[in-house]
């Protein structure tokens, strides 16, 4: 059957042989031989496996903090985007503390991976070991001579266990691969990093048990036409998943960006009308974006509604809002809106800048360049507050913005002192009146 009667999709369906587990598969037993026991919850002692810091801090603060040992963590994305050049500074930093590395890789010579940690300039007379194979077996038996604090296994999809009777990237292959990756993972108190491959849909290839296995989830993106990725968390056992590391792709690798703010507004121009920048917040960061529109007459019978890193449905309700609540003749217009640098933006907070950007093209007038917005649209036209607005205030000040939209119900005391003109608003039509005039 080459199509799945449940589902409708093609080539899911996969042939397994069925076998007798082995004695040894059936509890969690480490390399050494010990078995798992039964502990008081306080006899438990976390010291025993404190955070390693990664000196990379944009990787740190995604996984929340640190590298938990004994975790297993999965990073996906597009290929070329950078998943093996992360792993391979983050190895080559470790490796630097003292800490023993085995990279295990299924798509690359020992010598093809030498050639590029020259050129990111990891240090190969470290405890760095690597290991081109694809059987489990011998990645077991390579892993209990090594005795490794980190592996890193390029990638899950290449990998296969010699007893399942299935093609190398099979869905039972990934399963029962990722299952003794697992165990080894958790008995022997070794992190493991896993590199998937992603469908044309963006989801990592795979069963989706292969996600709900794993304790950290991360996915690398970008675009192949711009060096900056971001990485974000989609499960995070150990932390926050609204965490967001950025990276510049150069020619040593992957550098850090400490302010993207000051990369996403870099190229903006100061008088362009259809503009406006938002103070959002990517977990604990708050970040500024430009909101981008263009709004031009149809040519068609319906209006059209294109958006780039914004949710498209958000983009036709803000609309809605702006004719009945704000007068603006929208119906026969088609709007294109995108955040600039490439950013994916979620959150109510974008919504005042988002319209400040529609209603400033359709009038075709610019907005002030040190002008921010901050603040969620209601369906009345009424605006309302958001999380930690006093933190997305001083991250605005601290780039050099005079002036500040915000709801005026959120304008309290502990905004006294600040150099930076707050400006409060109630209802959208307010905020039009001030931001345009």
């Amino acid at each position: 059957m080459g199509r799945c009667p449940n589902c409708g999709a093609w080539g899911t369906l996969v042939e397994e042989v069925q076998r007798p587990e082995k004695a040894d598969r059936k509890s969690r037993v480490n390399l050494a031989g010990q078995m798992a026991k039964v502990e008081r919850l306080n006899e438990v002692d976390l010291a025993e496996t404190p955070r390693i810091a990664t000196q990379l801090a944009e990787f740190d603060r995604v996984l929340g903090g640190g590298i938990v040992p004994g975790s297993l963590v999965l990073i996906g994305g597009d290929p070329g985007i950078g998943k093996s050049t992360l792993l391979l500074q983050v190895s080559g930093a470790l490796s630097k503390q003292g800490r023993r590395i085995l990279y295990v890789s299924g798509e690359e010579s020992a010598a093809q991976i030498k050639l590029r940690a020259e050129r990111l300039g990891v240090d190969g007379e470290s405890e760095f070991y690597l290991y081109p194979e694809t059987d489990m077996g011998q990645i077991r038996k390579a892993i209990d001579e090594a005795q490794p604090d980190l592996v890193v296994i390029d990638s899950i999809q290449t990998m296969q266990q010699p007893d399942v009777q299935s093609a190398v990237g099979s869905v039972a292959q990934i399963r029962e691969t990722t299952a003794d990756l697992l165990q080894i993972a958790k008995t022997n108190n070794i992190t493991i990093f896993i590199v998937g491959h992603v469908t044309k849909e963006g989801t990592i290839a795979g069963p989706k048990i292969l996600e709900h296995m794993v304790d950290t989830v991360l996915y690398f993106e970008g675009d192949n036409q711009r060096s900056f990725r971001l990485l974000r968390a989609e499960k995070n056992r150990f932390g926050s998943t609204n965490e967001l590391g950025v990276f510049e792709m150069v020619h040593e690798g992957l550098a850090e960006v400490t302010n993207p703010s000051e990369m996403f507004l870099e190229e903006r121009l100061a008088d362009a009308s259809g503009s406006a920048v938002v103070v959002a917040l990517e977990g604990t960061r708050p970040v500024l974006v430009e909101i981008q529109a263009l709004v031009t007459p149809t040519v068609f019978g319906n209006a059209q509604r294109t958006a780039a890193g914004i949710d498209r449905n958000r983009v036709s309700v803000l609309m809605a809002v702006l004719e009945k609540r704000a007068n603006l003749l929208l119906q026969n217009q088609d709007a294109y809106v995108r955040a600039a640098g490439g950013v994916k933006l979620d959150e109510p907070a974008l919504d005042l800048a988002l319209a400040v950007a529609i209603a400033s093209s359709y009038r075709d007038q610019g907005t002030r360049p040190t002008d921010a917005f901050i603040g969620e649209i209601g369906l009345t036209g009424e605006l309302r507050r958001v999380p930690r607005i006093k933190d997305r205030v001083l991250e605005a000040q601290k780039l050099g913005f005079k002036r500040v939209f915000l709801p005026k119900q959120a304008l309290d005391a502990s905004f006294k002192g600040l150099s930076i003109d707050l400006v409060g608003v109630k209802t959208l039509s307010e905020a039009l009146e001030q931001a345009l005039a």
